[in-house]
């Protein structure tokens, strides 16, 4: 990690006699100056001029602190007689004074600290620390991290389904608040999540694949997609243009379509021409293939309509719509009901996926 340093001065004499007008040079700890020994006296850092008297009385401290430094240390005899001449003493200083804090010696109570004239940079030490706290903060971020996101099982996602429209058979409002954002609580957006899941991965692929392998005109895909029921019946054959393809085929089924036409999210029932009916004659394949279709299409409207028949059996008034709707669902998952609806979804799709391509 980074370490705050503080913002110093030190100084020292450059020149070996005392006697002489003294350059004095001042170093900052947050820059390391280095000195080769045979270039001392040409490379020379920022300076700036103080007393005499005040530069004399910090080398003599400095001076006094290598002193102590040497006594201190094991050392030979001979180094120790090097380290007591004048020179020596001077240059070791000077050598003290170059070394950043984290080169520097430790030395106890006769440190290189007491020797320091510290400089009033509070605003810079504020700097320091914020930018200190960001680059600590920064690696700390928490990243969207895709192996974390919730995948739910297909199942799942069909019991949320279960339970919203349950709660749309006793408020008719629910789903369409759903779709339009008003409700921006967890469950109903895990409940939009699902018919979106139901929606888009289960039924419209599968939907797309039928009709883009077939050779269905728009008109008769229109009219399986706006009514809810069919029946598909067998009849004389006759050959004829099939009403579904319009291709020449010995049509034998007739295929009745009725119910009211409906909002395919909000599950809203428009009764616009509630009682009209469409008969009309198709071969073999396209009757196949509107079943398949049309168990897909409207399955969902299909369990919807099975939801709002369980609300209705159950009769129980001056309940609130969350006790009655988490009694339901109990219910209807503990006797099997739920899944059972699922597992027809899961032929239905299956129909859908193994529907051979019309020749």
């Amino acid at each position: 990690g980074k370490r705050k340093r503080l913002s110093t001065s030190v100084v020292y004499d450059s020149d070996e006699s005392e006697g002489s007008d003294i350059v004095v040079r001042k170093v900052s700890a947050k820059r390391r100056c280095i000195i080769d020994d045979g270039e001392s006296s040409d490379k020379t850092c920022p300076t700036e001029n103080v007393s005499t008297s005040r530069k004399q009385k910090v080398l003599e401290n400095l001076k006094e602190l290598v002193r102590r430094s040497a006594a201190r240390g094991s050392c030979s005899s001979a180094n120790c007689e090097d380290s007591n001449s004048e020179a020596s003493v001077e240059e070791e200083a000077r050598c003290q004074l170059l070394l950043t804090p984290s080169e520097g010696r430790e030395t106890g109570s006769g440190s290189m600290k007491d020797f320091i004239v510290e400089e009033n940079n509070d605003d810079d030490a504020d700097i320091d620390n914020a930018e200190h706290v960001k680059s600590e903060n920064q690696p700390h971020q928490k990243q969207p991290n895709l192996s974390n996101i919730s995948r739910c099982d297909h199942y799942v996602h069909f019991k949320r389904i279960v339970k919203a429209f349950l709660i749309n058979a006793i408020d008719d409002s629910f789903l369409s608040s759903l779709y339009d954002g008003t409700r921006e609580k967890k469950y109903a957006q895990d409940m939009l999540h699902s018919l979106h899941y139901l929606d888009d991965r289960f039924i419209q692929p599968r939907l797309e694949n039928l009709i883009c392998r077939s050779r269905w005109k728009d008109r008769y895909k229109e009219r399986v997609d706006c009514y809810p029921n069919v029946h598909i019946s067998l009849k004389s054959k006759k050959n004829m243009s099939c009403q579904a393809c319009e291709m020449k085929r010995c049509c034998k089924f007739s295929v009745l379509l009725s119910g009211k036409l409906y909002n395919s999210k909000t599950l809203e029932v428009d009764d616009f021409m509630s009682d009209d009916k469409q008969v009309l004659k198709v071969g073999i394949v396209c009757a196949n293939r509107t079943k398949v279709y049309h168990n897909l299409k409207h399955f969902k409207y299909k369990l919807y309509k099975d939801c709002s028949s369980v609300v209705e059996l159950d009769g129980v008034e001056d309940e609130p719509v969350k006790d009655t709707v988490e009694r339901l669902f109990s219910h209807l998952e503990e006797s099997g009901w739920i899944e059972k609806r699922y597992n027809y979804l899961q032929d239905y799709m299956e129909d859908a996926d193994n529907f051979q391509e019309e020749k």
